[in-house]
Protein backbone atom coordinates (compact mmCIF):
# COMPACT_ATOMS: atom_id res chain seq x y z
CA UNK A 1 0.00 0.00 0.00
CA UNK A 2 1.07 3.26 -0.79
CA UNK A 3 -0.18 6.50 1.17
CA UNK A 4 0.51 10.23 1.03
CA UNK A 5 0.46 12.30 4.16
CA UNK A 6 -1.23 15.61 2.63
CA UNK A 7 -3.93 12.76 2.26
CA UNK A 8 -4.53 13.65 -1.62
CA UNK A 9 -3.52 10.22 -2.67
CA UNK A 10 -4.25 6.63 -1.27
CA UNK A 11 -3.00 4.09 -3.57
CA UNK A 12 -4.11 0.29 -2.52
CA UNK A 13 -2.44 -2.38 -4.79
CA UNK A 14 -4.39 -5.45 -4.74
CA UNK A 15 -3.41 -8.97 -5.88
CA UNK A 16 -5.50 -11.80 -7.36
CA UNK A 17 -3.96 -14.22 -5.39
CA UNK A 18 -2.63 -16.79 -7.92
CA UNK A 19 0.89 -18.66 -6.99
CA UNK A 20 3.40 -17.83 -9.61
CA UNK A 21 2.23 -15.10 -11.97
CA UNK A 22 -0.95 -12.98 -11.09
CA UNK A 23 -2.51 -9.81 -11.88
CA UNK A 24 -2.67 -6.91 -9.54
CA UNK A 25 -5.12 -4.09 -9.69
CA UNK A 26 -3.87 -0.53 -8.57
CA UNK A 27 -7.02 1.25 -6.65
CA UNK A 28 -6.69 5.01 -6.16
CA UNK A 29 -9.04 5.15 -2.98
CA UNK A 30 -8.78 9.16 -3.11
CA UNK A 31 -9.41 11.54 -5.46
CA UNK A 32 -11.56 9.41 -7.74
CA UNK A 33 -13.56 11.14 -10.52
CA UNK A 34 -17.14 11.61 -9.73
CA UNK A 35 -16.89 11.37 -5.89
CA UNK A 36 -16.08 7.64 -5.97
CA UNK A 37 -14.79 6.25 -3.32
CA UNK A 38 -12.24 3.82 -5.19
CA UNK A 39 -11.20 3.78 -8.99
CA UNK A 40 -8.70 1.07 -10.65
CA UNK A 41 -5.98 3.13 -12.01
CA UNK A 42 -4.40 0.30 -13.87
CA UNK A 43 -4.20 -3.69 -14.00
CA UNK A 44 -0.34 -4.78 -14.02
CA UNK A 45 1.02 -8.17 -13.54
CA UNK A 46 3.11 -9.50 -10.34
CA UNK A 47 4.73 -12.28 -9.44
CA UNK A 48 3.80 -14.76 -6.38
CA UNK A 49 5.93 -17.78 -5.14
CA UNK A 50 7.04 -20.55 -8.05
CA UNK A 51 6.02 -23.43 -5.84
CA UNK A 52 1.75 -23.51 -7.18
CA UNK A 53 1.28 -26.84 -5.52
CA UNK A 54 -1.73 -29.37 -6.23
CA UNK A 55 -3.84 -27.96 -9.04
CA UNK A 56 -7.15 -29.06 -10.62
CA UNK A 57 -8.57 -30.04 -14.75
CA UNK A 58 -10.12 -27.39 -16.22
CA UNK A 59 -12.00 -30.75 -17.82
CA UNK A 60 -12.44 -34.21 -16.80
CA UNK A 61 -13.92 -37.35 -18.46
CA UNK A 62 -14.05 -41.06 -17.69
CA UNK A 63 -11.31 -41.46 -20.85
CA UNK A 64 -9.39 -38.27 -20.67
CA UNK A 65 -8.10 -35.37 -18.44
CA UNK A 66 -7.03 -31.32 -19.67
CA UNK A 67 -5.05 -29.81 -17.20
CA UNK A 68 -3.43 -26.52 -17.46
CA UNK A 69 0.17 -24.60 -16.64
CA UNK A 70 0.10 -20.99 -14.87
CA UNK A 71 0.39 -18.50 -17.50
CA UNK A 72 -1.20 -15.22 -18.12
CA UNK A 73 -2.66 -13.87 -21.81
CA UNK A 74 -0.55 -14.11 -24.35
CA UNK A 75 -0.01 -17.38 -23.04
CA UNK A 76 2.46 -17.67 -25.89
CA UNK A 77 5.38 -15.89 -24.81
CA UNK A 78 6.24 -18.85 -22.21
CA UNK A 79 7.49 -22.17 -22.42
CA UNK A 80 5.84 -24.69 -20.76
CA UNK A 81 8.11 -28.23 -19.83
CA UNK A 82 5.53 -31.01 -18.70
CA UNK A 83 6.83 -34.02 -16.75
CA UNK A 84 5.41 -37.63 -15.60
CA UNK A 85 6.43 -37.51 -12.21
CA UNK A 86 7.84 -41.21 -11.28
CA UNK A 87 7.90 -42.42 -7.63
CA UNK A 88 11.68 -42.84 -6.72
CA UNK A 89 12.90 -42.06 -10.27
CA UNK A 90 13.78 -38.89 -12.54
CA UNK A 91 10.90 -37.73 -13.50
CA UNK A 92 10.08 -38.38 -17.47
CA UNK A 93 10.19 -35.25 -19.48
CA UNK A 94 6.87 -35.11 -22.22
CA UNK A 95 7.42 -33.63 -25.83
CA UNK A 96 4.71 -31.35 -25.22
CA UNK A 97 4.89 -27.30 -24.98
CA UNK A 98 1.45 -26.22 -25.08
CA UNK A 99 0.01 -24.86 -21.20
CA UNK A 100 -2.64 -27.89 -21.75
CA UNK A 101 -1.82 -31.29 -21.33
CA UNK A 102 -4.84 -33.76 -22.17
CA UNK A 103 -4.02 -37.40 -20.62
CA UNK A 104 -5.71 -40.11 -21.39
CA UNK A 105 -6.60 -42.29 -18.12
CA UNK A 106 -4.26 -45.54 -17.36
CA UNK A 107 -4.43 -48.56 -16.00
CA UNK A 108 -2.89 -46.60 -12.23
CA UNK A 109 -2.80 -43.22 -11.19
CA UNK A 110 -0.26 -41.24 -12.59
CA UNK A 111 0.89 -37.82 -11.26
CA UNK A 112 2.11 -34.42 -13.95
CA UNK A 113 3.76 -31.36 -13.04
CA UNK A 114 4.37 -28.45 -15.34
CA UNK A 115 7.05 -25.94 -15.39
CA UNK A 116 6.43 -22.18 -16.53
CA UNK A 117 9.19 -20.66 -18.01
CA UNK A 118 10.11 -17.47 -19.23
CA UNK A 119 13.12 -15.90 -20.07
CA UNK A 120 14.87 -18.69 -18.89
CA UNK A 121 13.41 -18.38 -15.08
CA UNK A 122 11.00 -20.59 -13.61
CA UNK A 123 8.10 -18.40 -12.84
CA UNK A 124 5.43 -21.21 -11.60
CA UNK A 125 5.10 -24.70 -11.24
CA UNK A 126 1.85 -26.60 -10.74
CA UNK A 127 1.14 -30.79 -10.56
CA UNK A 128 -1.76 -32.90 -11.29
CA UNK A 129 -2.67 -36.45 -9.90
CA UNK A 130 -4.54 -38.33 -13.13
CA UNK A 131 -6.50 -40.92 -11.31
CA UNK A 132 -7.86 -44.42 -13.26
CA UNK A 133 -11.10 -44.64 -14.39
CA UNK A 134 -12.27 -47.04 -11.79
CA UNK A 135 -10.98 -44.99 -8.78
CA UNK A 136 -13.00 -42.07 -10.63
CA UNK A 137 -16.04 -44.50 -10.52
CA UNK A 138 -15.43 -45.39 -6.79
CA UNK A 139 -14.63 -41.67 -5.64
CA UNK A 140 -18.33 -40.56 -7.49
CA UNK A 141 -20.08 -43.35 -6.09
CA UNK A 142 -18.53 -42.43 -2.25
CA UNK A 143 -19.93 -39.01 -2.21
CA UNK A 144 -23.70 -39.97 -1.87
CA UNK A 145 -22.71 -41.50 1.66
CA UNK A 146 -22.41 -37.53 2.69
CA UNK A 147 -25.97 -36.84 1.40
CA UNK A 148 -27.56 -39.68 2.75
CA UNK A 149 -26.26 -38.80 6.36
CA UNK A 150 -26.79 -35.09 5.85
CA UNK A 151 -30.62 -35.96 4.97
CA UNK A 152 -30.79 -38.09 8.18
CA UNK A 153 -29.96 -35.18 10.45
CA UNK A 154 -32.62 -32.79 8.39
CA UNK A 155 -35.47 -35.37 8.98
CA UNK A 156 -34.23 -36.41 12.45
CA UNK A 157 -34.22 -32.24 13.39
CA UNK A 158 -37.62 -31.53 12.04
CA UNK A 159 -39.41 -34.81 13.51
CA UNK A 160 -38.07 -33.21 16.96
CA UNK A 161 -39.10 -30.04 15.93
CA UNK A 162 -42.61 -31.06 15.09
CA UNK A 163 -42.37 -32.81 18.41
CA UNK A 164 -41.29 -29.85 20.50
CA UNK A 165 -44.05 -28.08 18.72
CA UNK A 166 -46.89 -30.37 19.46
CA UNK A 167 -45.41 -30.46 23.04
CA UNK A 168 -46.01 -26.86 23.41
CA UNK A 169 -49.23 -26.68 22.04
CA UNK A 170 -50.46 -29.30 24.51
CA UNK A 171 -49.22 -28.02 27.31
CA UNK A 172 -50.93 -24.13 26.40
CA UNK A 173 -54.42 -26.16 25.84
CA UNK A 174 -54.03 -27.72 28.99
CA UNK A 175 -52.84 -24.78 31.04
Amino acid sequence: MEHTTAGKKNTVHILTYVPGIGIREVILTNGCPGGETKCIVRVEECRGPADCGWGKPISESLLSVKIPCIFVPPENRFQYIWKMLIPDQQSLIIPNDSAILEVHRDTHPVAFECDTIEHDELIASVKYTVYTTAELETRRFKKPSTDIVLVFVLITGVIVCVGVIFAITFIILNW
